[in-house]
């Protein structure tokens, strides 16, 4: 039972890692190409990096066995760590994220414009 939970932690451990590792990646090189500086610093990825490995590792290694993992099959030697179903995961993941990131890092100044240039209203805060 506890073979295939560490097992388990380490797949779900790998899946989060490297979606993670691969926009980071993504983001660094090509925010640096377009905007000819780099999005995240040395120091901000390597915190980005501790942060994520400290509470991913905590999460995952703290997570009990349940006796359904007895239920299932075990896997066999040459089974891959990284399945078909985890790089659907991991690409899914990583665009969604690339999206989302992208999307801030190129139009959000725009949207965040668009948010404060509401028409004051009379007697607000902004006018006393």
């Amino acid at each position: 039972m506890w073979g295939r939970n560490v097992y388990d932690s380490i797949s779900k451990f790998l899946q989060f890692q490297l979606t993670v590792n691969i926009v980071a990646v993504i983001v660094a090189f090509t925010g640096a190409c377009i905007t000819q500086d780099s999005p995240l610093k040395a120091v901000q990825m390597l915190w980005v990096n501790l942060i994520m490995d400290t509470f991913a590792s905590l999460a995952l290694a703290t997570e009990p066995p349940t006796e359904a993992l007895l239920l299932r099959k075990p896997y066999g030697r040459n089974k891959p760590l990284i399945s078909r179903t985890m790089m659907k995961n991991i690409l899914g993941h990583a665009v969604y994220q690339l999206t989302l990131i992208f999307t801030l890092l190129f139009v959000g100044e725009k949207l965040a414009q668009a948010q404060c240039s509401a028409p004051k209203q009379p007697g607000s805060v902004a006018e006393v």
